[in-house]
């Protein structure tokens, strides 16, 4: 995006082929990110500047050198916190390498680590995380050396506790059951509310204070994240739009950014040069 001729945002993305590791550097003044949340764990470091953000239920603010830690499934949104925007990194972590990691570990938590502070002014752990973005580029045993080290730092020094399984009022379970197998159909308030056998206002309660999300929030987050599949499996972004339940391409692009930072076709030809 330019304003004046000068470049006020850009993103880089790198994505790993083989394993759940995908990596971003940007710089935002404008972008403001639509709540959302990550099937990943999401580690980023503030460079420069200051990121606001709303997660569990207040509001946050990463400023430079502060590490920012969002569990799976951690609603957040983002914007600059002052005029001249902000610069980060950030890592996403497959929980399936997280516990990979874990499991070689001598002094290894039971369970999945919880990180209940999304905001971390740790300087050890934000030289970690730039080690890890540096490395990306390097052999993949360098980029395993420094997962391994990043991951084993940030869960002994960020977390507190294995997480709990999330206890779901079965109205909540029904009615996200029917958006998992349904995401990309029609599906109408009414439909959800006959799946959950309760009213409508008190499904919309009952999710929003399940997951943070709406039930139309939580149904684009699943039509995205099928979209990435489709786009990473080398469908064009056309197909992904069409197979996922957009409308078009250009609706899927334009959500795609508001929850991701970068378009469809961004990601795609993804490598992170700066």
């Amino acid at each position: 995006m330019r304003d004046n001729g000068r470049v006020t945002d850009w993103a880089s993305y790198w994505r790993a082929g083989d394993r759940p590791l995908e990596a971003m550097h940007a710089h935002f003044e404008r972008h403001v990110y639509h709540r959302h949340s990550h099937e990943t764990y999401s580690f980023g470091v503030t460079e420069s500047g200051a990121q606001a953000f709303t997660c569990r239920g207040a509001a946050r603010t990463s400023a430079a050198g502060m590490v920012m830690a969002f569990n799976p499934d951690d609603p957040h949104d983002g914007q600059a916190a002052l005029p001249a925007g902000f610069t980060y990194r950030m890592v996403h972590i497959g929980p399936q390498l997280i516990a990979d990691v874990l499991r070689d570990t001598a002094d290894r938590p039971t369970g999945l680590p919880l990180f209940a502070e999304p905001v971390l002014d740790d300087t050890v752990l934000a030289d970690t995380l730039h080690h890890l973005h540096g490395t990306l580029g390097e052999s993949r045993l360098a980029q395993d050396e420094a997962v391994h080290a990043a991951v084993r730092a940030l869960v002994r020094r960020g977390s507190t506790r294995p997480a709990r399984t999330r206890y779901l009022p079965v109205e909540v379970k029904r009615a996200r059951d029917l958006l998992d197998a349904a995401c990309a159909e029609d599906l109408r308030a009414d439909d959800l509310a006959e799946a959950a056998g309760c009213s409508r206002f008190a499904l919309h309660r009952a999710f929003v204070a399940a997951y943070g999300l709406a039930p139309s929030d939580y149904q684009r987050q699943l039509r995205l994240r099928a979209a990435r599949r489709l786009l990473v499996d080398g469908h064009t972004p056309a197909e992904a739009a069409a197979s996922a339940g957009f409308a078009d391409q250009s609706h899927l692009t334009r959500w795609f950014k508001r929850y991701y930072g970068l378009t469809p076709g961004r990601f795609l030809t993804a490598n992170m040069p700066q």
